[in-house]
């Protein structure tokens, strides 16, 4: 062997995120997210044990948004900001069927 190691091979080989201005995510970001998942964690909770339904929508919401957030912290690309705003976008329009169903709809 003349010294070819496979991590420097695996270092050279380009993937979907590597950039020299796209890095992996900081350990802020990290913290960051690790916040949004303990936040996500007891949404979870409150919507699992909440008895009442319209008590369980804000924790629906709460979920929705916090799991967005860890998508774009955690995809170190400018396409993960992208995929959070449509999971943002779309969790919002989720929760506010929900909630309008339950409100009793539109009145005519």
């Amino acid at each position: 062997m003349s010294g070819i190691n496979l991590f420097e091979i695996m270092d050279q080989i380009s993937g979907p995120f590597s950039s020299p201005l796209i890095g992996p995510p900081a350990e802020n970001a990290e913290l960051a997210a690790l916040l949004c998942g303990i936040i996500a964690f007891y949404a979870v909770i409150r919507v699992i044990f909440e008895p009442d339904v319209m008590r369980k929508l804000p924790f629906l919401n709460v979920f929705s948004f916090s799991i967005s957030g860890i998508i774009a912290l955690m995809i170190p690309h400018p396409l993960g900001v992208i995929a959070a705003a449509a999971y943002f976008i779309g969790s919002t329009f989720e929760s506010n069927a929900i909630a309008s169903t339950w409100a009793g709809g539109v009145e005519e």
